[in-house]
């Protein structure tokens, strides 16, 4: 075999068509064995002997796509110095761009002997543990082009490659759950008829099977255990592991820009799969043990840890971060994926000990001309001190929007005192992100993610059943904010099933008429349940994936999803790309948004106060968006009124005066009291019911002529006084789904909106059809093991405790009466406003692999309810501080106009 010095860069197995170059960093070792692994696992080792600023690099002409490979570091093993080389164990290649197989427990894996700590383990690994393999880089992208959609644009579905594939009937068996079924005309034909334009893919990066759930029956579903940060995962390939899975990652990737949609990926850029001190031994570990991960300064056998998982990659180093940005260049160049969602974001920003927006990792984003210029989406927290920073990253960065998760949950399930905050979450949350001169785009919506309960188990449970995990059913999130609408669990309660499916398309309308980037969970659009489970990091089975044989309910959540995102994407009143808060320009006119009582008058001080006020009025103007559009154009859209009753009870709303508009039509609702089309009057009383959401929509004609003047430019945010903020809060249109997926009159361009923003026809404008889990309507299903709830835990460090927390209104309906009460309260009198949320452990905490959900915010004292349940205890968990402001419980002042 023929050996050429070859040379140190790019690092990695690198074919050239005439052999390949392999380059290795590691500052502390001695020597290295470059190794050559046939199919029968014979092994040629090569000495490498050209090392150029501790990078050991050689060529090898002979080499070839397909060819499975390993390093062997020799070098000090020392763990109380922070070295841990061993050449009994054959390690992957960090830049590897394909793996091989996967790593078993054997003890092999481990430099230590288990019955003896002390003492050395020298058995040879190569026969139980992963191999990288050389790949080619050719591949046919034919005219692929990014979509490159604006952010204010964007509808995010996050996915799982298994989780939505695997049980889809249209697909056949053997390519179900792989990236050749992710990219199939069924899937994507659902994607496309939903109207979503991203889909944000669960960790795709090479992850390892955790030996503790092998052992116990149960799998590393969610992916959050990553050991090859270039290598799509191979379990997810259909043709094989020795390169085939980079071919069929990239054809997915072509077919769904072929439909316009783009990939953005999940990706753990903040440990590995290797552990703690008594982790395997599978790469960077026996490469440079003290070059790669951040050890604790006193005692440097040790891992300093911020996520849960037993180690954190030292993110002051040259080389971790010419590593993580090497690795999202190849993803963008190569792999033509369009963004990333950084898993424990604040892990990646920590060179010392607090997490530093003036961190080498956010410059070396900043400054770089690729990574720059795609989505980057940071999950803003992470389980060390100071750990939550939402609203806390620098520009270019959105974030994933804990506080608009917990503010909506806890008011769709009528917690007292949340109304101006909500009213915040609804316009962007400006409070959150204009300070650092960002804006709504910042803001990344959601109510439900993979970590926690789906959008069905959020109104139908109360507690976790995760009994299934093996844990005692203690793991995950503890405090969830649900509640489940009568009963727990499945039911034949017809009432309470009704409650449910309108409550779910309540958080679904209200995730779509906010300011913002929504994101949609997998199967949320469709029912889907967990049974309660809300952490299935371990679950890779039926519990987990999505099924597509729905039930009549599940028919009517799709074809209301499908309806609220086609009115989103045809109203820029919804995702208007600056902050809500423009003055109208005569005296006469009307601001952009207006903040109303169920009397039809601007929102007082006494009603933002009032802890019962859990109603409200929101009002777009469509005629007073001052940003133009993308050629200039002057953007008009037809105007909104948004009913949100969000009691237990029915009441009755009076809409606002003639200057708001001289009629307005029922565009959609959660409920069936009005039909889609019927026009009401200004000044007309209306009774809305319990837990419900109406849109109504005002074309440009129908307002009076003297509120129809020439809109001056923006005038900039109203000063932000209170939770309700208007300057943040308000820029909710009446997407407001809830009807049926027929002909629905928003779906029809409208006369003189010209800001509506479809000018070419999309799949998601077509009337829904029937649900066909065959046909095209197929679609739809973090850190679980050994992290902790990173929010929960960052809170309980960085905030003050709680007041505590009173638990929801039920509705005031025959369900929440007949069933029993969250909590083992008896059953009400008819017309009782009952106590419905579950108590949370006494000190707030949760136990075992749950994944990360951000920290509660600040609650206002509880209020006497009507009848409460005795045996509803208040909810207590540390919290962080929150400072008086746009999102304090201090009332707004109502907007002013010139």
């Amino acid at each position: 075999m023929q050996i050429w010095p070859g040379h140190p860069y790019p690092l990695g197995a690198t074919y050239t068509g005439s052999g390949t170059n392999f380059a290795l960093f590691s500052e502390v070792a001695e020597r290295v064995e470059l190794c050559l692994l046939d199919e029968d696992g014979t092994e040629r080792r090569i000495e490498i002997t050209e090392v150029d600023a501790y990078v050991w690099h050689v060529f090898l002409p002979s080499v070839h796509p397909g060819q499975r490979y390993g390093f062997r570091v020799h070098g000090p093993y020392d763990p109380p110095s922070g070295h841990r080389c061993d050449p009994s164990k054959l390690l992957l290649d960090p830049y590897a761009k394909a793996i091989a197989g996967m790593a078993t427990n054997h003890s092999s894996l481990y430099s230590y002997d288990f019955e003896d700590h002390s003492r050395r383990n020298e058995e040879d690994s190569a026969a139980h543990t992963m191999h990288s393999v050389v790949v080619s880089p050719f591949f046919d992208w034919g005219s692929d082009h990014p979509p490159a959609h604006d952010y204010h644009d964007t509808v995010i579905y996050e996915a799982h490659v298994k989780g939505l594939t695997m049980l889809h009937p249209g697909i056949d068996e053997s390519i179900r759950g792989t990236y050749v079924a992710m990219g199939q005309p069924e899937i994507i034909d659902h994607l496309t008829s939903l109207g979503v334009t991203a889909v944000e893919l669960m960790p795709v990066h090479q992850f390892v099977q955790d030996g503790h759930l092998v052992e116990k029956g149960l799998r590393n579903y969610w992916g959050y255990n990553t050991i090859g940060f270039f290598a799509p995962h191979n379990e997810y390939a259909h043709g094989g592991d020795t390169g085939q899975q980079v071919q069929e990652f990239k054809q997915m990737v072509k077919s769904l820009h072929e439909a316009n949609i783009e990939v953005i990926l999940d990706v753990v850029y903040n440990h590995t799969a290797e552990g703690n001190h008594l982790g395997p031994t599978l790469s960077f570990r026996g490469i440079d043990n003290a070059a790669y991960y951040r050890l604790v300064d006193e005692d440097r056998a040790h891992y300093y840890d911020t996520t849960g998982t037993g180690n954190s990659l030292l993110m002051r180093t040259p080389h971790v971060l010419q590593l993580i940005m090497d690795s999202l260049r190849y993803w963008v160049t190569e792999m033509h994926v369009d963004g990333f969602r950084f898993d424990l974001a604040s892990t990646l920003a920590r060179e010392l000990h607090e997490v530093d927006r003036l961190s080498a990792f956010f410059d070396i984003i900043q400054q770089d001309p690729i990574i720059s210029q795609v989505k980057l989406i940071a999950e803003p927290w992470d389980l060390g001190e100071g750990g939550y920073q939402v609203g806390g990253f620098p520009p270019l960065w959105s974030e994933w929007n804990g506080r608009y998760r917990d503010t909506v949950r806890d008011t769709g399930r009528s917690q007292p005192g949340v109304l101006g905050d909500f009213s915040s979450r609804l316009a962007g949350s400006s409070d959150l992100y204009q300070h650092t001169g960002r804006t709504p785009i910042a803001s990344i919506n959601f109510i439900t993610a993979h970590d926690g309960f789906t959008l069905r188990d959020l109104v139908s449970y109360n507690e976790r059943h995760n009994e299934a995990n093996g844990e005692g059913g203690k793991d995950g999130e503890s405090h969830n904010r649900s509640w489940n609408s009568g009963a727990e669990g499945p039911t034949d309660d017809p009432e309470i099933k009704a409650l449910r499916l309108r409550r779910a398309k309540n958080f679904m309308a209200t995730l779509l008429v906010s300011q913002g980037v929504p994101m949609i969970l997998h199967g949320d659009e469709m029912g889907r349940t967990q049974q309660g489970n809300n952490n299935t990091y371990c679950q890779d089975n039926e519990l987990s994936w999505v099924n597509w044989d729905l039930d009549e309910d599940q028919k009517a959540m799709l074809a209301f999803t499908r309806s609220a995102i086609r009115l989103r994407r045809r109203h820029p009143i919804v995702r208007r790309r600056r902050f809500l808060g423009t003055k109208g320009s005569t005296a006469s006119s009307l601001p952009d948004v207006m903040w109303l009582g169920t009397d039809g008058h601007e929102m007082s001080s006494q009603e933002w106060q009032d802890p019962q006020n859990k109603c409200l009025v929101v009002f777009l103007n469509g005629s007073a968006i001052p940003e133009p559009g993308a050629r200039g154009e002057r953007i008009e859209d037809d105007s909104a009124l948004i009913l949100f009753n969000f009691a237990g009870n029915d009441v009755i709303f009076t809409l606002p005066e003639a200057r708001f508009g001289s009629t307005w039509t029922v565009i959609s609702g959660t409920a069936d009291e009005l039909a889609i089309g019927d026009v009401l009057e200004p000044g007309q009383t209306i009774t809305r019911p319990a837990f419900s959401v109406l849109l109504l929509g005002r074309r440009p004609e129908d307002l009076p002529a003297a509120a129809d003047a020439p809109r001056s430019s923006a005038t900039g945010p109203i000063p932000a006084q209170a939770a309700g903020d208007p300057a943040g809060a308000a820029e909710t249109d009446g997407t407001e789904p809830g009807a049926p997926e027929s002909e629905d009159p928003a779906d029809e361009p409208e006369d003189g909106s010209s800001g509506a923003d479809g000018a070419d026809e999309d799949p998601a404008d077509a009337d829904a059809e029937a649900v066909d889990p065959g046909a095209e309507d197929a679609g739809s299903a973090d850190e679980g093991t050994g992290e902790a709830d990173a929010e929960t835990s960052a809170q309980a460090d960085d905030a003050a405790a709680g007041d505590g927390e009173a638990a929801p209104d039920a509705p005031d309906t025959e369900a929440g009466a007949d069933a029993p009460e969250p909590g083992g309260s008896e059953a009400q009198e008819e017309g009782a406003v009952a106590q419905a949320d579950a108590p949370a452990e006494p000190d707030g905490s949760t136990d075992g692999a749950g994944a990360p959900d951000s920290p509660d915010e600040p609650e206002p004292e509880d209020q006497p309810e009507p009848e409460p349940d005795p045996e509803d205890e208040p909810e207590s968990e540390d919290e962080p501080a929150q400072e008086e402001g746009p999102d304090s419980q201090t009332p707004p002042a109502p907007p002013t106009t010139a």
